[in-house]
């Protein structure tokens, strides 16, 4: 199958941009979850610095390696690989139809942890502590999505290896 040059030089560049984001997460939910995140914990990062500023690194990155992947590569790779593009929720089940991704339903759930980890962490450390822990329990989910297409680019030949 014949791709654009553009279209090409956009998943390159997508590509390189999820695998930076991987390490990133990856790397952080290694300092973050080293032990189990507790309530305890969550209610401790008033006064733990160093520690809160490792949580909103792990959420922040956890939500923008999902967001790149979700919202910018995984429809500029449907459509370069022939799939029509529709609704979010459309594009989720191609994705997991070509087993990009392992579940639309995962996906969403994912989506959901995101923002419950965002939006109520300062009110429940309960809350927080399961979204956490939950977070870091679809870590590896993120990083196997990434592979699935990367895997997938290399054997179409799309990939510029610099990543």
């Amino acid at each position: 199958m014949n791709i654009d040059p553009e279209q090409l030089n956009r998943l390159q560049f997508l590509s390189r941009v999820v695998q930076r984001e991987r390490r990133h997460l990856l790397t952080t939910d290694q300092r973050v979850f080293s032990k189990p995140f507790t309530p305890a914990r969550a209610s401790s990062l008033a006064d733990n610095i160093d520690e809160a500023e490792r949580v909103e690194a792990f959420v922040s990155r956890f939500g923008r390696l999902q967001d790149t992947l979700g919202d910018k590569l995984l429809p500029l790779y449907l459509e370069a690989v022939g799939e029509r593009l529709g609704a979010a929720i459309d594009n989720l089940d191609r994705a997991e139809k070509l087993r990009l991704i392992p579940s639309t339903d995962g996906w969403l759930t994912m989506r959901k942890l995101r923002n419950q980890m965002v939006h109520e962490y300062i009110e429940d450390a309960v809350i927080l502590a399961d979204a956490l822990q939950a977070g870091h329990e679809f870590a590896p989910t993120l990083s196997a999505v990434v592979e699935n297409i990367l895997a997938d680019m290399r054997a179409r030949g799309w990939s510029d290896a610099k990543g």
